[in-house]
């Protein structure tokens, strides 16, 4: 017998996504707090339920996000924004502790707090004794729901407590759940269980926990060392959890964190269990994108279900396959999820894809011929192969398509431009750019200075045409990525560059590719502000 047949699938699973707190603490990630504020809209817009957003109290950044959502700069129309953070210090009472009450007192609508569940790390680790972290644990959370706050409970080392002894790791949860705690997270913290080891033991201590007064509310947090997060997650849920935890794309600390997005599609489309609802998958894609480019992290082309290559087909086999049979090597459509399904060296893979992106930027390609269809494609499919990137830069991509409709217009016309960097003695350098540049039938030459190259070039390109287009003064640079795309050249690498702009109100991406950084700088800085010239947002 099968040990998941006496366990019928739940109706409704709850997501709650850790990314901007668990999954930014890969290396190599540093997130601004515009990144956290655009990707918490992005995981609202997607349906998560529970967005943690930040370690609150622990840096200058996590209680700016904070502070964005407690004054209204950051409003979600469907998640619960989660604050993490800790008990209360050993040997201190709620009221005495100046970090918990900083958490107690910050603006979210619910809060985590963890706690060790493994006995030799709480004398080893905390060095307070097993009754002492059941104080602080039970303290910490009776504090916070006397104030009418939700509070979560995330038993790290759980699964390894378990294991070592039993008996206390249940008592952690039943000390959190008497206090009051919504929710007992059960955490595979150094990522070491097998499914059937998770199984088992959510479904023992569900049932050693059944004789509480109510039910008892069961996650699952679970991280990826073993390779085995994302099957950890789904065990987890069909012996009886009821909220998972994860990141976009499995980002986390060392190895990392279950795939929110696989784990999402797989209760889905597998198991029939209701997460973000059908009507939201289609933005799984999307979403996975977005975030890889906003974390300023190489995608991942073979990641299940986003993948750019999940769905991709090359064997002559498949590919013969595939014409006759759409599904003959797809386990989903991939169109359910927002990807596509691609045949390598077919001028008939993407353009469905096209068309629905072009509708998106309000471009409409309807009453082109197939073959002009086609040739959009290919140009874009030419310069994602140069390294150019669109998921996060849509409006480069609608001044792409533009210029292949004949349709872009031409705001100037640059003939020039040279940039200085000058390093000066005691340290400290300066940049200057001169900028040669058509308006019209006007030329102009401009000069300016700024604490980087992209900065004197923009301050010099604007110096040279705010006098035609004084709407530009609203226009700010938010944010400025680089990627090397082939480190293998060394200094000779192509460069990838995002840039992120704002009018105050609206915001849009821009990419440049070059193997010089200065000129991919300049092509996603023109597009930036053509953008904004030619939708009109520059008010």
């Amino acid at each position: 017998m099968s040990p998941h047949q006496n366990t019928p699938p739940l109706p409704r699973v709850l997501s709650y996504d850790t990314t901007l707190r668990d999954g930014a603490q890969r290396e190599g990630v540093s997130l601004s707090l515009e990144d956290k504020l655009r990707i918490a809209e992005a995981l609202d817009e997607l349906g998560i339920d529970y967005i943690e957003g930040g370690f609150l109290g622990s840096n200058p950044k996590d209680a700016a996000f904070f502070g964005a959502y407690a004054d209204g700069q950051l409003v979600l129309q469907h998640a619960q924004l989660v604050a993490f953070g800790l008990p209360v210090r050993k040997d201190t009472a709620p009221e005495d502790d100046p970090a918990f009450r900083a958490l107690a007192h910050g603006a979210a609508d619910v809060i985590t707090l963890v706690g060790k569940a493994l006995k030799r790390q709480v004398e080893q680790v905390l060095q307070v004794s097993g009754e002492e972290n059941l104080r602080m644990i039970q303290e910490s959370i009776r504090s916070l729901t006397a104030e009418r706050k939700r509070v979560f409970f995330d038993a790290e080392h759980y699964f390894d407590g378990y294991r070592e002894d039993a008996q206390y790791a249940l008592e952690v949860l039943a000390s959190a759940l008497e206090a009051g705690a919504e929710y007992l997270v059960l955490a595979d913290t150094n990522g070491g269980m097998l499914p059937h080891q998770i199984a088992e033991i959510t479904r023992e201590t569900a049932s050693a926990l059944s004789a509480a007064s109510r039910p008892v509310p069961l996650g699952i947090h679970a991280h990826d060392d073993s390779g085995c997060a994302v099957a950890n997650t789904l065990e987890a849920v069909l012996a009886g959890a009821e909220l998972v935890q994860g990141t976009i794309n499995g980002y986390g600390e060392r190895v990392g964190n279950a795939n929110l997005l696989t784990v999402i599609a797989d209760l889905e489309l597998k198991l029939g269990i209701h997460t973000i609802g059908p009507e939201k998958l289609g933005l799984l894609t999307p979403v996975s994108r977005f975030v890889a480019d906003t974390m300023n992290v190489a995608r991942d082309d073979h990641a299940p279900y986003v993948g750019e290559n999940a769905f991709t087909h090359k064997g002559g086999m498949h590919v013969s396959a595939e014409t006759r049979m759409q599904d003959a090597y797809q386990h989903v459509n991939p169109a359910t999820v927002g990807n596509f399904s691609h045949i390598v060296m077919s001028e008939l893979a993407g353009r469905a894809a096209l068309e629905a992106k072009a509708k998106g930027l309000d471009l409409d390609l309807s009453t082109l011929t197939q073959d002009k269809r086609l040739a959009i494609l290919e140009s874009i499919k030419q310069r994602e192969a140069q390294g150019y990137s669109y998921e996060a830069a849509d409006a480069s991509l609608a001044l792409l398509i533009k210029a292949e409709l004949d349709s872009r217009p031409q705001y100037f016309r640059l003939e020039s431009f040279r940039v200085i960097t000058d390093r000066r003695p005691g340290g400290g350098e300066a940049c200057e750019a001169t900028i040669k540049i058509h308006v019209g039938e006007e030329r102009f030459i401009a000069t300016a200075e700024g604490n980087g190259p992209v900065n004197a070039l923009d301050r010099a390109l604007r110096a040279a045409i705010t006098r035609f287009y004084p709407q530009i003064e609203q226009l700010e640079l938010l944010d400025f990525k680089v990627r090397v795309l082939d480190g293998s050249t060394g200094t000779g690498a192509v460069t990838r560059v995002f840039i992120e702009t704002s009018n105050g109100s609206e915001h849009w991406g821009t990419v440049g590719v070059n193997e010089n950084i200065i000129e991919a700088s300049w092509d996603a800085l023109v597009d930036a502000i053509s953008y904004g010239l030619m939708k009109g947002v520059c008010s």
